[in-house]
């Protein structure tokens, strides 16, 4: 289900939780793509003021000690990572002038740890293991779908599509919790804080990338046999004025919608009466089978109710079609591991 607007195909996404590993050594490249070097020198047998330690990272150094440490070797360890030998002699030294101890025993064959050495070596192991766990856990964010995914959509239709996708959302990708929010209104989805939405096509604005999740949308006006009984049918869509129906209420701006038909190539609107308003479509479909009144609804939500003779349609040749319903989200998120899951899993699925 390509759609204009998306940069690439998606690619199914395995939504299985990834086995992170943290740094089986002593650490030495925890902080590589990290830490910023920043030199600051002082005296030996001093101890950094609370400026001092403002000014300079507490990490500076840390990375080449570690690598020295477990290799035993400054040319070795700056093999390692990439710099110099010299560069490493020079980040240790800052370290240990910066504390006031001595971290190697160096010889022209040998390099050893002092006793301070191996006191911050034993006590830095854990330390680093435990920050290599927490960068290969940012993996997760980048390789798997997982967090949450807040979602709008609209009150009626999204919500009936939002009920297989839920679901096979939920099971191929259990890492992923789904923060739906029924709305009929217009939302600036950056300023809400939302991921995504759900929207009819000429609702979604134009700087957002739309994935169409349906075909144009068919509509009826629908009555129970019994209503037919008992009212007539409507030949015109001017008829309805005299017939009872069931309205539509938007929830966040309060209005009506009006009733849309088409004749001869022209759009116009019907304004009806009734002494039914609800704001809930499933519940419009009810009274509607109850023989309440007329109710205008989309064919994907009365499917079945027409099938099985529950409700029948009226006025067929003057309803026109609308935009279909239409995945939308800022361009910035779509690389998003979680929405592309949702992307995915929204085109297997046939409304």
């Amino acid at each position: 289900m390509a759609d204009a607007g998306v940069d690439g195909d998606y690619k199914h996404l395995h939504c299985a939780v990834g086995s992170g590993s943290g740094i089986d050594k002593a650490g030495s490249a925890i902080l590589a793509a990290n830490v910023k070097y920043t030199i600051k020198k002082f005296p030996i047998n001093s101890r950094p003021t609370y400026s001092h330690i403002m000014k300079t990272s507490a990490f500076d150094g840390v990375e080449a000690f570690l690598a020295v440490a477990e290799l035993k070797s400054f040319t070795t360890a700056a093999a390692r990572l990439g710099i110099t030998p010299t560069a490493v002699s020079k980040a240790v030294k800052l370290l240990e002038q910066r504390h006031g101890v001595i971290l190697f025993q160096r010889t022209t064959r040998n390099v050893a740890l002092t006793e301070a050495g191996l006191s911050l070596f034993a006590g830095m192991r854990p330390a680093a293991a435990q920050i290599g766990d927490a960068f290969a856990a940012l993996n997760a964010y980048r390789d798997r779908p997982s967090g949450t995914l807040r979602l709008t959509v609209p009150r009626a239709l999204g919500a009936l599509v939002m009920q297989p996708l839920a679901s096979r959302m939920r099971q191929n990708c259990p890492d992923v919790k789904l923060d739906i929010s029924l709305d009929d209104g217009t939302v600036d989805l950056v300023e809400q804080g939302y991921d995504a939405g759900i929207r009819l096509g000429q609702s979604v604005a134009q700087d957002m990338v739309a994935i169409r999740l349906t075909p144009d949308l068919s509509w009826s006006v629908v009555g129970a046999p019994s209503y037919f009984a008992a009212h007539g049918r409507p030949a015109t869509p001017e008829q309805l004025v005299r017939h009872e129906t069931i309205r539509y209420r938007f929830l966040t701006s309060g209005t009506l919608p009006r009733w849309k038909f088409i004749e001869q190539g022209q759009a116009f609107h019907v304004e009806t009466s009734g002494g039914l308003i609800v704001n809930d479509t499933t519940l419009i479909a009810h009274f509607a089978r109850q023989g309440l009144g007329l109710a205008y609804m989309a064919d994907m939500e009365i499917a079945g109710d027409v099938a099985a003779g529950r409700l029948e349609r009226v006025l067929e040749s003057y309803i026109p079609a609308t935009p279909g319903l239409y995945l939308y989200f800022p361009v910035r998120t779509q690389h998003q591991p979680k929405l592309r899951a949702l992307i995915d899993l929204a085109a297997q699925l046939a409304y």
